[in-house]
């Protein structure tokens, strides 16, 4: 089983930037974030796959924010920018050893605290 840690949350005023990571306990194949705010379900942000580095984003932050990472420390990272407040929420990181669908909260097993993100 792998741990995952995140970071790096906290408040910013709207047009602001963010940057988030999350460190895993050891290697996966896919890792990811993905938010809930208050009263409505969890939805994928963006992922990225170990191998190769895929990445796939939700609809709502395409050309705002860009996940990466570095294999060798099995750290995933979220760089947001031109927050608004609907991106406000929880935002969790998630891991898996594989999945069908990468954008599919549910397919993912490993799943950190949060870190939590508000935008006014």
């Amino acid at each position: 089983h792998v741990q995952l840690v995140e970071s790096g949350g906290g408040s910013v005023q709207a047009g602001g930037s963010l940057y988030l990571s999350c460190v895993a306990s050891g290697y996966t194949y896919i890792m990811g974030w993905f938010r809930q705010a208050p009263g409505q379900e969890r939805g994928a942000v963006a992922t990225i796959y170990t191998y190769g580095g895929d990445t796939y984003y939700a609809d709502s932050v395409k050309g705002r924010f860009t996940v990466s990472q570095d294999t060798a420390k099995n750290t995933v990272f979220l760089q947001m920018n031109n927050l608004n407040p609907e991106d406000s929420g929880t935002y969790f990181c998630a891991a898996n050893y594989w999945v069908r669908s990468p954008l599919g909260q549910s397919q993912y097993s490993y799943w950190g605290k949060g870190t939590q993100v508000t935008v006014s």
